[in-house]
């Protein structure tokens, strides 16, 4: 099988913080262009500046970004997205570590995105300030940007889609999108991605009541995780499980059998694998040209997206809506007001 080859970083590694700032003034001042150049050139630096630039606030800040990525869109779509979700405890960390590794020794460039819970207190990320995943971190081909959720449902921040695509212009072969693995998120997930890895442990059985159909059908490859040790023909038997229920539901994808995979990241044991039916599932979708048609669906469901939460955004924005609401949140609880009648006198003011 024919291995696409991916381009060596020289530049010095980090792990990109999102609780750090970056850029501490508007590049805007004859910097746009410099920095715009050193992201397609491939550093780390000025991809994690042109990322804050992004998931700014500032508006200054986020017109740059917008100017930024939106000269190196021709730049973009040339890599392999790959959601990775699972309940909590399956070792999303350490897989994607692991097979990160191997993707970057092989010399694909991988950029991870992290998606970490918010503080409910702070809207900060609780886990951007530790060090995740410092193997992969100090590999020269691979790039990690912690993010916060920001109370975004699933946990998949707003900007991910843009941080994405930043990434792919600035050369990156393979784009690992970590998600919390919560409720309805993972659609979310499904709808920016290729090709969606669902990771679980052993006792499927055990695991599947608590589990929503829906997950599985989203799935387009199942990951059986920590086949080492005395686990190892738990493994097994959960994967033989795994691959009779995937038959007997609908395929996430057209053409396409998802498939359960056993999957040591201690060992090492397992990657190449499913690495090699991720190929598979590209030259499958590519052949009945669904790889195009999903990627431009996913751009208009975010395109629709945007709209709703931009309207959101300029409805609060309204200078004293926040106190109306509030107000009207008053009534409703006291019982003075039906929630047809509040909307009706919401919007009519």
């Amino acid at each position: 099988m024919h291995v696409m080859r991916g381009i060596k970083s020289t530049h010095d590694g980090f792990v990109a913080s999102s609780r750090k700032r970056f850029v501490k003034k508007d590049p805007s001042h004859g910097n746009v262009d410099a920095l715009r150049a050193e992201i397609e050139n491939g550093s780390r630096l000025h991809l994690a500046r042109g990322i804050t630039l992004l998931e700014s606030t500032k508006q200054s800040d986020k017109k740059v970004g917008q100017e930024i990525l939106t000269s190196l869109l021709p730049k973009t779509g040339n890599c392999i997205r790959i959601g990775i979700t699972g309940v909590p405890g399956a070792g999303k960390s350490t897989f994607i570590e692991a097979f990160g590794l191997m993707l970057a020794d092989m010399g694909f460039k991988v950029a991870v995105l992290a998606i970490d819970p918010s503080s409910t207190l702070t809207g900060g990320s609780i886990l951007g300030d530790k060090t995740r995943m410092e193997e992969l971190a100090r590999h020269e081909n691979a790039f990690i940007r912690p993010s916060p959720s920001a109370g975004t449902l699933g946990g998949v921040h707003k900007k991910t889609r843009e941080t994405m695509l930043l990434c792919e212009a600035a050369g990156y072969d393979v784009i690992l999108i970590e998600t919390v693995g919560v409720g309805q998120g993972e659609t979310i997930v499904r709808g920016m991605v290729d090709y969606f890895l669902l990771l679980v442990l052993t006792g499927a059985g055990d695991e599947l009541q608590g589990m929503k159909k829906g997950i599985m059908e989203l799935t387009d490859g199942i990951v059986v995780h920590k086949n080492d040790g005395n686990n190892k023909p738990l493994v097994k038997k959960t994967v033989r499980e795994y691959t009779r229920i995937l038959h007997m539901l609908q395929p996430a994808s057209p053409n396409w059998t998802s498939t359960a995979k056993p999957v040591s990241s201690i060992e090492r044991t397992g990657l190449e694998e499913v690495w090699e039916t991720i190929l598979e599932f590209k030259q499958a979708m590519k052949e009945s040209n669904h790889w195009e048609i999903r990627r431009q669906h996913q751009t208009r469901d975010w395109f629709h997206s945007m709209i709703k939460d931009h309207l959101i955004d300029s409805f609060y924005a309204e200078e004293g809506k926040k106190t109306e609401v509030k107000a009207l949140e008053e009534e409703l609880l006291e019982g003075h007001v039906t929630v047809s009648s509040a909307i009706e006198r919401l919007f009519s003011s």
